[in-house]
Parts: C-alpha cells; sequence; structure tokens
C-alpha cells in the first residue's frame, strides 16, 4: 500500500518523526568528521553529512550548518579561524564518530571525549583525525545564509588532501570503497558500500 504525504501532513508530523522521515528519503549521504580549532586551542570535531562538490577548479566543497539560535562551536571555529577538516569515516570508527555528535561543552573536545586522534599536518591549524584513511584541510572562503531557515552554507577550498595514492586511478578516480569510506542515511543508519559499475561519459545515443 503507498501513502502520499502532502506538506500539510508533513507539518503536522512530530518533531522527531519528521527529522528522521526527512532526512532519510533524501537517500544515501556522504558522511564526514568535521575537525575545527578554537581561538583557545581547544579542538572539536562533528560529524556532517551534508557535504556536497560546488567545483573542481578551484577545488570548492559545501556543507550546510543548522542556524546558530544555540552554540555551533564547528561554525564559531570556522568563522574564528578560517580553516576546517574533513574527514572521511570508515567502518573502525563509525560509532566514534556518531558518539561525537552529543552536545559536549565548549571546553570538552570530543577527539577526547570518543577516543579519536588528532592530527595536525604541515602547520595547518585545524585537527585532522589520524584514524581517517581520506582527510582535507580546507580554508574557509564564504558563508552563505540560507533565509528560508537560517541555515549556512560554508564553503571551503581544498589546500590540503591525505590519503593513500595506491587508491587513485590512472584517470584521477579515488576508490573509496577500498579505502573503507561508509556512507549514512538519515540521522543514524550507517552503510558499507559496493561499486556495481564504473560507467562511460554519457552522450547522446544517435
Amino acid at each position: 500500500m503507498k501513502k502520499i504525504v502532502s506538506k500539510k501532513d508533513i507539518a503536522h508530523l512530530d518533531q522527531r518523526f519528521r527529522a528522521n522521515f526527512i532526512n532519510s528519503i533524501e537517500g544515501f549521504k556522504a558522511l564526514n568528521l568535521v575537525g575545527t580549532i578554537h581561538s583557545n586551542g581547544g579542538t572539536n570535531l562533528a560529524p556532517f553529512n551534508s557535504i556536497f562538490h560546488i567545483g573542481a577548479n578551484p577545488p570548492l566543497i559545501g556543507m550546510v550548518s543548522r542556524p546558530d539560535t544555540v552554540d555551533r562551536h564547528t561554525l564559531e571555529n570556522i568563522r574564528s579561524t578560517g580553516q576546517f577538516t574533513l574527514n572521511h569515516v570508515n567502518e573502525t570508527i563509525y560509532r566514534k564518530a556518531h558518539q561525537s555528535a552529543a552536545r559536549y561543552d565548549t571546553n570538552v573536545s570530543e577527539f577526547k571525549a570518543v577516543g579519536l586522534n588528532e592530527q595536525f599536518i604541515n602547520g595547518f591549524s585545524a585537527p585532522f583525525v589520524q584514524e581517517s584513511k581520506l582527510k582535507m584541510g580546507l580554508e574557509l572562503r564564504e558563508i552563505k545564509t540560507v533565509e528560508l531557515n537560517g541555515t549556512y552554507i560554508i564553503i571551503g577550498e581544498i589546500i590540503h588532501i591525505e590519503m593513500a595514492t595506491n587508491k587513485i586511478s590512472e584517470d584521477g578516480f579515488v576508490d573509496i570503497q577500498q579505502l573503507g569510506t561508509i556512507t549514512v542515511a538519515g540521522l543514524d543508519a550507517y552503510y558499507k558500500t559496493s561499486l556495481l559499475e564504473r560507467l562511460p561519459y554519457a552522450k547522446p545515443i544517435m
């Protein structure tokens, strides 16, 4: 039996049910741990599943932050330092990554709270996750406000990448499955991935 859900139906859903429902119908999403550092030197770590590609030249990545009507440590740290890291979540750390979403106090480092290790690279101020097998350092380029709901789109430029070179094919494709990168649906369902096929560049069929 199929169910048609209207805008009115969605508006009347229980808040927690609605959050799970809308987050999961979007499908599988990329999952990264975002590492930042406070101006006082304290480190912060949080999972984000709203990471998306913006462009390759320059290499830009965007992510969505919820409204800052309450403390948003990641957003605040990026605003103050201008740097952050994206760290792929793999099968060995996803439970710790999930726990880092808890609302720890500003003076508590999620790295220490969940048992992940900080890694600092080439003088880059923001911390990387040592246990991640693909990590990127980004510099803030722009923060855009979404007027419809008060969220923010944070746009960063990749200036550092660390990963195993044998996972990069001759045409530049990165085999994230071989790196153990996992994906997420909704807010709390984690999945392994399995490559079906790489298809050639699509051209009109004559």
